[in-house]
């Protein structure tokens, strides 16, 4: 292929960010929920109940079955369509916009007492989110003594950052800055991003544990393949 004269931003990285105006209402009601999952999953696997992280099985799509549950998965379905039609828009022939989003697996996690979640990606999908359900308010959250404003944060690092270590950073390239963008876990806040994109969640501290929502997604055509490129989707 030949590209025309001018600038190219190529190979971007989107985010969708966005925020549910009925998280002040629902979200209480799912921490709770998520509270009695917790205790009978600890139960199950013979686990302790007051370990500082617990992460549950992914199978929450099958459990949210509530108004409030089918709520979220809405919320969380159309932001991830918003996002994908955007990503998208120049890489898709022109009109297409159905397609079938599958959730791949949904499950929430609890932390606190400094627990923290290491550097990582998602496989076997192609996006993934994050929604916090609970967390400090922010000027207590941000008050910390240790973490500060990161307690809790949730950094995305850049598809450059590991060539940053070695590499000569002058006015030339400052575009590659900064390496990382840590996003505060606001309640109500939900981030779509790429599932290769690496992350990790900072440690947390807080009076209320921070309970987040985290989900992988694929993608297919409406037909239920991949007709984009010319072959079925296995």
């Amino acid at each position: 292929m030949s590209l025309p004269p001018g600038q190219h931003a190529l190979w971007p990285t989107p985010l969708g960010v966005f925020h549910w105006d009925r998280a002040g209402a629902v979200n209480p009601l799912l921490a709770r929920m998520f509270g009695a999952l917790r205790l009978a999953q600890c139960q199950a696997r013979g686990s302790p109940l007051d370990a500082p992280f617990f992460a549950s099985d992914d199978d929450l799509l099958q459990r949210l079955q509530t108004d409030e549950g089918r709520a979220l998965v809405g919320f969380l379905v159309e932001s991830l369509r918003a996002t994908v039609v955007q990503a998208n828009a120049a890489a898709w022939p022109p009109g297409r916009r159905a397609m079938q989003i599958a959730i791949e697996g949904l499950w929430f996690q609890c932390s606190r007492s400094g627990a923290f979640h290491d550097v990582h990606t998602h496989g076997n999908c192609s996006w993934s989110g994050v929604y916090v359900v609970q967390a400090d308010a922010d000027p207590v959250r941000s008050a910390h003594p240790t973490y500060g404003p990161l307690n809790g944060a949730t950094r995305f690092y850049g598809p450059n950052f590991a060539h940053l270590g070695g590499a000569h950073v002058d006015m030339g390239n400052a575009y590659l800055q900064p390496p990382q963008i840590d996003l505060a876990p606001q309640p109500g806040q939900l981030v779509i991003f790429p599932a290769w994109l690496t992350h990790q969640a900072l440690p947390y501290d807080g009076q209320a544990e921070r309970v987040i929502v985290s989900f992988n997604a694929s993608v297919r055509a409406a037909s239920g393949g991949d007709r984009l490129h010319g072959y079925a989707a296995a």
